[in-house]
């Protein structure tokens, strides 16, 4: 058996091997321990991300003009069954790929509105979540009644974490991509077609300040409330109506058919 001794002015003392590694082993937890708690204490009740609290809102507002519930080539990552079992994949996609130690490209490609939205931090949590065990967790709790005002605030979060990478925070959209909701005709002009645009997703040819666009809007899964909250907002900004949209309102629509699809996109001479 080992012995080693520590000298000091005072005192010497022995220490045994097994005892030395039980000294090492208490002081590696005491760090690990202290960083946990502070990582925990930034970071709210919980330290890890979870799905529907973290990563859904970024994948609804970075890859859901692709990941999507009407998409027919890749995988729904609006969908959390589909997006765990395909969680190493996003990992290295968005994370590994752009760090050069994985072969295939980054995600979201490259200089695309998507990619340009994506933050460090949110490449980060996603790292997070898959490296945690790729937890689903609980979605927040709905809001209840709240003023106009508040409402609006609470839209205005929505609309900057999932529209505004399409449509520009300033509500200005991208010409030939994604129509304007800034003095929009066609948002003005029918609040009932505009709910049911975003619970039911829209693809093909529509009609805005008279500019053709011809793209895809996913269905988001969002709340009656986070619904009315941010098309609250929409229609409170960008010189829009000032219309109010109410969780009510979102529900009897959710009953009715969805608006029927705009003219089929002309098909490529290559078809």
């Amino acid at each position: 058996m080992h012995t080693y001794q520590f000298l000091n002015q005072r005192r010497r003392v022995r220490l045994t091997w097994p005892s030395l590694s039980a000294a090492i082993g208490c002081l590696v937890f005491a760090q690990a321990f202290a960083q946990n708690t502070a990582t925990g204490a930034a970071g709210g009740a919980s330290s890890s991300p979870t799905y529907l609290r973290d990563i859904q809102p970024i994948f609804m507002g970075n890859c859901s003009r692709c990941h999507n519930q009407q998409s027919r080539f890749v995988y729904n990552w609006l969908d959390y069954k589909t997006a765990y079992a395909d969680r190493w994949e996003i990992r290295r996609r968005v994370w590994d790929s752009l760090h050069g130690s994985y072969y295939k490209e980054a995600m979201p490609i490259a200089n695309s509105p998507e990619s340009l939205a994506l933050s460090d931090v949110d490449r980060q949590t996603i790292k997070q979540w898959v490296d945690s065990g790729a937890p689903r967790g609980v979605a927040p709790s709905p809001d209840g009644p709240k003023t106009k005002a508040e409402r609006i605030q609470l839209g205005r979060r929505l609309f900057t974490s999932i529209c505004a990478a399409c449509h520009q925070p300033t509500g200005l959209g991208r010409p030939n991509m994604f129509p304007p909701l800034a003095g929009s005709d066609y948002l003005n002009a029918d609040k009932s077609r505009a709910i049911k645009l975003v619970i039911y997703g829209r693809q093909g040819e529509v009609v805005v300040n008279g500019m053709k666009y011809n793209n895809n809007m996913p269905a988001f899964p969002l709340t009656d409330q986070d619904i009315a909250n941010v098309l609250t907002f929409v229609y409170n900004s960008f010189g829009n109506s000032g219309l109010e949209v109410t969780p009510e309102e979102v529900k009897f629509q959710r009953t009715q058919a969805p608006e029927p699809a705009g003219a089929p996109a002309p098909k490529s001479i290559f078809e």
